[in-house]
């Protein structure tokens, strides 16, 4: 049997903390665009160490000063950019769980590396969902509390187990190696659409061959570049879809790269896509960090999707005793 009651107290909501979920799907033609974690790796590492099925839910810490007074007795987990965190003062380690007890204070410093951290518990907090998801989407009002992040104050309930209330017995870490480094330059690969002939051969290959900085204008909605001009020759169409990682070429001619609270539709050509892998990492960029593009084909991403899942199911957890 499992009760609701209030977990955590928000004692300093921090720069930008949001609830987040797998995500809000299948509402687009609603113009609900959707949400969830901008790093799904870390993300769903955070999940995968507390023992948590990926559709729970987390706190997604923006660059950090985030404070938690807990209301209960369990195990938390600490997984994305590199943040200083601790509990009643003391450092505890990312990427590794630790047992949380009534009264303690769970505090995040700003990322040293990387931009966005994921906080989450056994079980998850338990969010009422909004047409299917809890993620907020600030744009939209939307998921968490009250559409909005995390205020001074709020209470974040979790699902407690009463006939197991701390279900792990155990430390679970990510074993060092596997641990992702959150680099200033990053390379995107990127699937063309079926707007590229949209664009000359030359523009083509100067986006392909260019470094473009990350401007001061990022967020969850997309990254807007910095760098060499590319022009497409139709500047009028129908405004239609917009998938997630899609590149978008506006008439500045400077890239903006699509996020998790894009929005549903727009009339901006798309020179193509961004892998989805690729976007944990521009997730975890931030202003004056650079990109680079590299061109692959529809088969080459599946094989490294592919090859991305085997690699996830060798990832070594290390299991120690909680002193």
């Amino acid at each position: 049997m499992k009760a609701l009651m209030p977990h955590f107290i928000v004692e300093r909501p921090g720069v930008l903390s949001l609830i987040q979920d797998a995500g809000r799907f299948g509402q687009t033609h609603l113009g609900l665009t959707q949400g969830g974690p901008a790093d799904r790796f870390s993300f769903n590492w955070c999940h995968n160490l507390l023992g948590n099925a990926h559709t729970c839910s987390a706190i997604e810490v923006v660059i950090g000063g985030l404070k938690l007074i807990s209301q209960s007795h369990t195990i938390g987990c600490v997984t994305g950019a590199e943040t200083p965190v601790t509990v009643n003062g003391k450092a505890t380690p990312m990427w590794h769980t630790f047992e949380i007890n009534i009264g303690d204070v769970i505090e995040f410093g700003f990322a040293t590396q990387g931009l966005r951290s994921y906080f989450s518990v056994c079980g998850g907090f338990d969010i009422a969902p909004e047409f299917g998801s809890c993620s907020t989407v600030v744009r939209e009002k939307i998921g968490g509390l009250s559409g909005d992040a995390l205020k001074q104050g709020d209470q974040l309930p979790v699902f407690v187990d009463t006939d197991n209330p701390l279900p792990q017995s155990e430390i679970n870490a990510i074993a060092p190696e596997f641990i992702p480094r959150f680099e200033s330059s990053i390379t995107l690969r990127v699937v063309l659409g079926y707007q590229h002939d949209w664009f000359s051969d030359l523009d083509i290959r100067r986006f392909f061959s260019s470094r473009y900085e990350i401007s001061s204008q990022f967020d969850r909605m997309g990254y807007r570049l910095q760098g060499t001009k590319i022009t497409a020759n139709k500047t009028q169409m129908l405004s239609e879809g917009i998938t997630l990682g899609a590149i978008q070429i506006p008439a500045d001619g400077q890239p903006i790269i699509l996020l998790n609270d894009r929005q549903t539709i727009g009339g901006y050509p798309k020179i193509g896509s961004v892998l989805s892998l690729d976007l944990d990492k521009l997730s975890q960029c931030k202003q004056g960090d650079y990109v680079h593009f590299e061109a692959i084909s529809i088969e080459q991403a599946h094989n490294i999707l592919h090859i991305d899942q085997h690699q996830q199911s060798l990832i070594q957890i290390v299991k120690k005793a909680y002193k």
